[in-house]
């Protein structure tokens, strides 16, 4: 296992000590520079004949590259393409997608990334990751050492594909998950490539047609629960503290159960943060936030419904009573302020809950009387709408078009401008499609989606409607762990997320119909949360402590911009 030596020079430069050679040094896709190795390169390192004579810039790649990747029309196979450029040449993947973020995050990233990871067995070109089994129990540290390329690894994203986007348990397919999120990781927030690994806990799979597959590449038994699950993980946790000291695990894709009891049970052990539950709840408090700010009014006048009560919910409505009573609020009252709907109904504590979790989330039975929603029979998302009047619609049920035409309209009965926010992914999975909720409202609502849409023309306007996803919060939270070296991701590091988005969007932005910024601002925000995350967990006790001052050189001086490096022999 090498460590990869880069540095940044006070003049900008970045600098590379290289001592692989020849073939080696070009087959491997973080220091492969390709036809744009120059001709003094090209003899120094033993790349002489290896290559066809004229040398090209990145320019000139990045143009060659992207025309061939707009012949392709289907999005698979852009992914594909993508996925292959990366396996040899990681500095232009990067620049590539930095650059043009808004065309190509939608391919390596949600929506394209679910078709992926369906097809995973039947598009395998080369593994990429690490594979994680419950036959490597016992010796997961020495996998961990002989298998990973660079010892210098200090942000992993790590899933045991059980709850992949809207599509459930996709076995090792869910591989394609935490590249995924490590490319934007990468792209947005310019954490050096070196420094992730992707990482499937292939537990097997309870997937049916997986496991019926002869294409299937993963574990093919039913999957591990229980306490043998959770001691391989305890195993997994503990090898990561020793080979990886410091590093910092982003949760991914774990059903709500597991997903739940693996953020507590490892919260002390480990940097971590499940991006599901966390990641999510971030989102909507800015999205919630940003509304506020178009609307004239705080976080603490909405009136807001969650429809999903799964790991998103959960994070959703805990960060969302936080944000309240931070303005003001009792706990009490911000509580009555949030409610919650699964697929039962609202949730209300005068009936037992399916899950433990969820009463957390329940009403008291008075709140809900006092909404005229005593009845248990009377609790479907239209009864609530129609007596809660809620100002905030928020989707994360994994189910299409439940924000039907007769319950958007009842709510715009009641609420000058409704925020309405179908988070769920991918496309076919939103609750709703923009362009039906600003024709039910006459153009008055707010949106915005978990899923890319085209702007909506309403009314002799265009409304742009803007992504609620997630890489507006993961890139810069992760990238603030690493810098102010944060112990634990608590509530206010999450609330200073949260915080920093809302205030993102500009003036134009919003009036444009827009919560949160264009895609392409995507490194901003990355910086801007990073700054904010460090200087809330300095605060709070949980970070190092770092001048208020000083946070943006060095949050600058922690990021990697995809750029050919200079190479010097060693």
């Amino acid at each position: 296992m090498q460590f990869l030596r880069f540095r940044r020079e006070a003049d900008g430069r970045q600098i590379v000590d290289v001592a692989l050679r020849g073939p080696a040094l070009y087959a491997e896709p973080l220091l492969n520079k390709g036809s744009a190795f120059t001709t003094e390169e090209r003899a120094k390192f033993g790349l002489e004949g290896l290559l066809p004579a004229t040398q090209k810039t990145m320019e000139q790649q990045l143009d060659r590259v992207h025309q061939m990747l707009r012949a392709r029309p289907d999005p698979l196979d852009k992914y594909v393409e993508l996925a292959a450029l990366q396996d040899r040449n990681e500095h232009l993947f990067f620049r590539l997608l930095r650059d043009n973020l808004e065309e190509f995050l939608p391919i390596v990233y949600t929506p394209t990334v679910g078709a992926a990871t369906r097809h995973y067995s039947n598009i395998f070109r080369r593994g990429r990751g690490l594979f994680i089994t419950p036959a490597h129990k016992g010796r997961i540290a020495k996998v961990l050492r002989q298998a990973v390329k660079f010892s210098n690894v200090r942000l992993l994203v790590v899933t045991d594909n059980e709850a992949i986007l809207g599509i459930g348990d996709q076995g090792a397919g869910g591989m394609t998950i935490s590249i995924g999120k490590l490319s934007i990781y990468s792209a947005a927030a310019g954490i050096h490539p070196a420094q992730t690994l992707p990482i499937s806990l292939d537990v097997g799979t309870d997937n049916p047609v997986l496991l019926n597959d002869e294409a299937y590449l993963g574990l093919r038994q039913p999957r591990l629960r229980g306490k043998p699950y959770f001691e391989l993980l305890d195993e997994f946790v503990d090898a990561i503290n020793e080979v990886f000291p410091g590093a910092l695990i982003q949760w991914e894709d774990f059903r709500k159960d597991n997903a739940l009891a693996v953020l507590s049970r490892y919260a002390d052990r480990v940097a971590s943060f499940n991006d599901d539950i966390q990641g999510t709840g971030a989102i909507a408090v800015a999205g919630t936030m940003s509304a506020a700010r178009v609307l004239g009014s705080r976080i603490a006048d909405q009136r807001i419904i969650v429809f999903g009560a799964g790991a998103a919910g959960l994070g959703i409505t805990q960060q969302l009573r936080a944000a309240m009573v931070a303005d003001g609020l009792t706990p009490e009252v911000a509580r009555q302020r949030v409610g919650v709907i699964d697929s039962r109904g609202l949730l209300v504590d005068d009936k037992p809950q399916s899950e433990e979790y969820k009463k957390e989330l329940a009403w008291p039975a008075q709140t809900a009387a006092d909404y005229g929603l005593g009845d248990p029979t009377q609790r479907d998302l239209a009864s609530v709408v129609r007596h809660f009047k809620p100002t905030v619609l928020i989707g994360t049920s994994g189910i299409g078009q439940t924000f039907t035409e007769s319950i958007v309209r009842e709510m715009a009965k009641h609420v000058a401008r409704p925020v309405i926010l179908p988070l769920s992914n991918p496309t076919e999975n939103a609750e709703a499609v923009p362009a039906d909720l600003l024709a039910w409202t006459e153009g008055r609502c707010l949106v915005a989606t978990g899923s890319p849409f085209d702007p909506v023309q309403v009314g002799g306007r265009t409304v742009t409607i803007s992504q609620g996803n997630n890489a507006f919060v993961f890139p810069g939270l992760g990238l603030g762990v690493l810098v102010g070296e944060i112990k634990r991701v608590t509530p206010g590091v999450l609330a200073a997320a949260a915080r920093a988005l809302a205030n993102l969007a500009t003036q134009e932005e919003l009036d444009t119909g827009m919560l949160f910024p264009r895609i392409h601002r995507l490194p901003e925000a990355a910086r801007a949360v990073a700054e904010a995350v460090v200087a809330a967990a300095a605060a709070e006790g949980v970070g190092r402590m770092i001048p208020e001052a000083d946070i943006p050189e060095q949050v600058a001086q922690a990021t990697w911009t995809p750029d050919y490096p200079e190479f010097v022999a060693v």
